[in-house]
């Protein structure tokens, strides 16, 4: 990693700005772009409209429409087009308007992408980014409200990065759109308009690395996206209480961090799991088997998952209140692991 700065006794300070996300991503985006005349941007509305949220402000009149490219909407084609351009060399970064229409271009995604360096005997990498926002956005209904990154984590072959902060967004699609393998990047229509301060100069964060971003000595919670902030808000409030949570930011759903997740329930010896996803088959249930087969007897109480309810989204505002995960059922979770009522 290296950063402008300045030296005060020997000790590197670093200048650090405050951004939102959409910014941070931008950054990215262009300085990769600057840095590598392979690597272009395509999608719906990223050009003349500058991104259907703003991500790709100011990009098409720096880099022109070769390489700032809107496409119709047609995500299954213009996917394909994005594969057979990677199979060829170049480092396309394809944004969705939402990780919803990314089921039209399902095939190109899993069956092409994740599958070629395997299938050509790794004649070919596939060096290229799929992103735009994830989830839930408040009242969007069932068929908008969607999270796919244990969908997407399933597939040998695909990366799947999930940021929560604007400055884990530009470090970790720096190191998306440097990487020889696909990568699916997940964002949030609500994390957009986030500010977080980054460095002036070059960073990436490297994926496959969580963070603890609160130490704890009671109990382990571990999340990713912007669902982490309600267990920032659990761990304040289980704080007034005396329970000492710490929380892990895992940044990337695969590969997954387990050492970080295992040292951390070895010193706690309690963990709850915090997923915007539904629990079959979800991130929450791998990592509570990784616990239980590595770390059982290290364990004080079973591994509490908080996901959403096993059914679609509601439109409803009572409704989908009672249905999105929240601080309230983080601290729940934690009670029954401390066996308090």
């Amino acid at each position: 990693m290296s950063e402008l700065g300045f030296r005060h006794n020997n000790i590197l300070l670093r200048i650090m700005r405050t951004v939102t996300f959409r910014q941070a991503l931008a950054e990215a985006m262009s300085e990769e772009m600057r840095r590598d005349e392979s690597v272009y941007l395509l999608g719906e509305e990223v050009a003349e409209y500058n991104g259907a949220y703003k991500a790709s402000k100011g990009m098409l009149d720096e880099f022109g429409a070769k390489r700032v490219i809107d496409t119709p909407i047609a995500e299954s084609g213009f996917t394909g087009i994005a594969v057979g351009s990677a199979m060829n060399g170049n480092r396309p970064i394809v944004e969705f308007m939402s990780m919803n229409f990314s089921l039209v271009a399902m095939d190109q995604i899993i069956s092409n992408a994740a599958k070629m360096r395997h299938m050509s005997g790794s004649q070919f990498n596939i060096p290229i980014v799929f992103r735009g926002p994830s989830g839930s956005a408040g009242q969007l209904a069932a068929t908008h409200s969607q999270s796919f990154e244990n969908w997407f984590a399933n597939i040998p072959g695909l990366k799947v990065v999930v940021p929560s902060n604007p400055y884990d967004a530009k470090g970790l699609l720096k190191a998306a759109i440097r990487d020889n393998d696909p990568v699916v990047f997940m964002e949030s229509e609500q994390m957009y308009g986030d500010k977080g301060e980054i460095p002036d100069g070059e960073y990436i964060v490297p994926l496959g690395v969580a963070e603890t971003k609160r130490e704890g000595t009671d109990v382990t919670i571990v999340s990713f996206g912007k669902i982490i902030k309600e267990a920032y808000l659990a761990a304040d409030e289980l704080a007034k209480e005396g329970i000492n949570a710490e929380v892990i930011d895992l940044k990337t759903v695969r590969p997954l961090d387990y050492d970080s997740i295992l040292k951390s329930v070895k010193k706690t010896n309690r963990l709850v799991v915090l997923e915007e996803a539904w629990p079959f088959a979800s991130v929450a249930s791998e990592i509570a088997y990784k616990v239980q087969s590595e770390a059982f007897d290290y364990l004080d109480a079973p591994v509490q998952r908080v996901n959403t309810p096993d059914t679609p989204a509601p439109f409803s505002k009572k409704l989908f209140d009672l249905w999105y995960p929240n601080k309230d059922k983080v601290i729940e979770a934690v009670h029954k692991v401390m066996y308090k009522k």
